[in-house]
């Protein structure tokens, strides 16, 4: 059973659910995920070592682009859906009138740093993996390091912007990150966080089949309130919020619904496919993201995404 909730300190816990890898298979382990009774924030029980960990994220878990058509556009495609993150993030640079460059956290391949450059935004990657550091130096030309967010090679106060796509549920210390993020920040500098959001409807729906719980790579699983209460914690205060995600709202629906059509668990699985079943299963999956994207739309525009994302600003 967990220990200790890092959103609230509870100690209390009610079990959920169990459940294994459903996308990529890597164990068949069984856990279990809880319930703090006094936050409700949601974790997993038991958490996996760190040598443990790293077992379950498969080799290439970021996208890096292959050298052919299709490879072309899967990027084309990435880089239409990644919008909705570069202009959120351009917006809060913006706004804040800082200096500085922005710290993207979790950078993977690096594909958002080249957005954000190409918008004249200069940003700086982070990556716990050396392939990925490496992949968004190589296929980006994006300046990226290997470390964790206490460890970035950058002064304190020097940052515009630290985003983290996807991260903090990562994390087996969520407020460390936040805190180191705060010690980074210039006074005016920006905070944007997204996570799955286990306040929506597809989790209502679905339960563990739902694709952000993605067992047992996150370790939290956060609602509205839960991130409002961790962030507040921290020093933050939330300026902005926003349910849905182009990249990310239709696509996970879709994984849920068809978890061996979703192509980087195809390729991470390295299914043995011929290219007229590749192409075939590649149509069917993208004909499922099409077919998501109205309910994904109504439950964004609720305030249910499956998604949030924030920015936030350091408390005066």
């Amino acid at each position: 059973m967990a220990s200790q909730c890092p959103a609230c300190d509870g100690v209390e816990f009610q079990p959920l659910f169990t459940s294994s890898d459903r996308l990529y298979g890597s164990t068949t382990k069984q856990f279990q995920v809880v319930e703090c009774r006094q936050c409700r924030l949601m974790q997993l029980t038991p958490q996996p070592t760190p040598a443990e960990l790293e077992q379950y994220y498969p080799q290439r878990y970021w996208f890096t682009p292959e050298a052919s058509t299709a490879g072309r556009l899967e990027e084309a495609y990435r880089r239409f859906v990644l919008l909705d993150h570069v202009r959120f993030v351009q917006r809060a640079l913006v706004e804040s009138q800082e200096s500085g460059p922005v710290l993207d956290v979790g950078c993977g391949g690096g594909l958002f740093l080249r957005m954000l450059r190409d918008r004249g935004f200069h940003g700086i990657g982070l990556d716990y993996s050396l392939d990925a550091a490496r992949a968004a130096w190589t296929s980006n030309t994006a300046p990226a390091a290997v470390a964790t967010l206490s460890q970035a090679p950058l002064p304190p106060a020097s940052c515009a912007a630290i985003t983290m796509f996807h991260v903090l549920e990562h994390l087996y210390s969520p407020r460390s990150y936040l805190q180191a993020a705060r010690d980074l920040l210039r006074p005016e500098g920006r905070l944007i966080l997204q996570v799955p959001n286990a306040g929506c409807w597809q989790f209502l729906l679905l339960g563990p089949a739902w694709n952000g719980v993605d067992v047992p790579r996150h370790l939290y699983d956060f609602r509205p309130a839960d991130l409002d209460l961790l962030l507040d914690s921290c020093g933050f205060e939330v300026l902005r919020r926003k349910y849905f995600s182009l990249r990310d709202n239709p696509a996970g629906l879709a994984t849920s619904l068809a978890p061996s059509l979703d192509p980087m668990a195809r390729r991470v699985r390295q299914a043995k496919e011929t290219p007229a079943v590749r192409l075939a299963k590649d149509l069917l999956y993208g004909s499922l993201v099409v077919a998501a994207l109205p309910f994904t739309l109504v439950e964004s525009a609720c305030r249910a995404g499956s998604t949030i994302m924030i920015e936030a600003r350091k408390k005066t």
